[in-house]
């Protein structure tokens, strides 16, 4: 058996990488989408792997403008003519919901690089064979701008859901909310 996916959908240098959703707040899909070109990739996530995909970039990033051996340019915020707050490109058709997400940096081209695997579902029973290889993965090298744009527009998507409970935490529905906060006097 291989190490390789049998089917790689890869981006070196996209022309968009976004988060993105379809659906209303409280029932919204989330989708890691990639273009090149023509070329387009859509990887369903969950709104958690979106929100921590965005964090850990944004420590690679900000690792890299630390380090004061760093020879690369990386910005602090997200430059101007990189903001992307267009919706997803129409039709989404999702390629594989992410399982295993791997992040890197490549000095070489000065890129974060983002692997996503297919989710598997765990088996019934311990003495079950080791899971084969994933038969696909999409595998996207983007700039150190493209990064920075990247996080800002995933955590404004993230942020974009239902509104939170100021006294528990929870989302609050269109229709109303049954507060978990309990209150005494």
């Amino acid at each position: 058996m291989s190490d390789v996916p049998a089917l790689v959908h890869l981006f070196d240098w996209p022309d968009r990488v976004v988060v993105g959703t379809v659906g209303s707040p409280g029932s919204r899909s989330f989708y890691l989408q990639v273009r090149d070109g023509a070329r387009n990739a859509s990887v369903g996530l969950e709104k958690e792997q979106s929100a921590m995909l965005a964090e850990k970039i944004d420590e690679i990033l900000d690792a890299l403008m630390a380090d004061e051996g760093n020879p690369f340019s990386v910005p602090a915020d997200t430059p101007v003519e990189l903001v992307d707050n267009d919706p997803l490109d129409q039709p989404v058709e999702e390629q594989f919901r992410a399982g295993l997400m791997r992040l890197g940096w490549d000095p070489s081209t000065a890129q974060v690089v983002v692997e996503a695997f297919p989710f598997v579902e765990a088996g019934e029973s311990d003495d079950e064979e080791p899971a084969a290889e994933p038969s696909e993965m999409l595998l996207v090298r983007m700039p150190v701008g493209t990064a920075r744009a990247f996080v800002h527009r995933t955590r404004q998507v993230v942020a974009s859901g239902r509104p939170l409970c100021p006294l528990c935490g929870r989302p609050i529905d269109d229709d109303g909310h049954v507060c978990g906060a309990t209150t005494t006097l």
